[in-house]
């Protein structure tokens, strides 16, 4: 009788260690453990809060501010010849800038000098509202 050759056995795949998952659960079990210490810390900011919350003090007005200077002849014929603090002077500024129009329509950061504005924005036919409050400051005198 003849003997046939079996064929070879063929050797199963390589499996990776299923050991890693398990350990890698094992740590996002521990990460909740060390929040709650975390959680406690809110608890003790509480008593910082209420001394925060101490009776307000009324700002003072910053005395410059209110001291009254006295305008050019260009800068008068817009706001007038009285003296007045910086404050006012920017305000009735812009007052005399909304009643005739003088605001960009797409920029409303540029105003459009008229014949008055001109003459205190020294020739500008536009400026921005920043640079005005420099322009108008040279013509203020203490």
């Amino acid at each position: 009788m003849a003997t046939a050759k079996k064929p070879a056995a063929k050797k199963p795949a390589a499996k990776k260690p299923a050991a890693k998952k398990p350990a890698a659960k094992k740590v996002a079990a521990k990460k909740p453990a060390a929040k709650k210490p975390a959680a406690k810390k809110p608890a003790a900011k509480k008593p910082a809060a209420k001394k925060a919350a101490a009776p307000k003090k009324k700002r003072a007005p910053n005395a410059a501010f209110m001291k009254p200077v006295t305008p050019s002849a260009t800068l008068a014929a817009v706001i007038g010849e009285k003296p007045a603090p910086r404050t006012e002077v920017t305000s009735k500024i812009w007052a005399y800038i909304k009643k005739n129009g003088l605001q960009d329509k797409t920029n409303k950061r540029m105003i459009n000098a008229d014949d008055k504005l001109k003459a205190v924005f020294g020739g500008k036919k536009q400026v921005s509202m920043f640079e005005m409050t420099k322009l108008v400051s040279a013509h203020l005198k203490a």
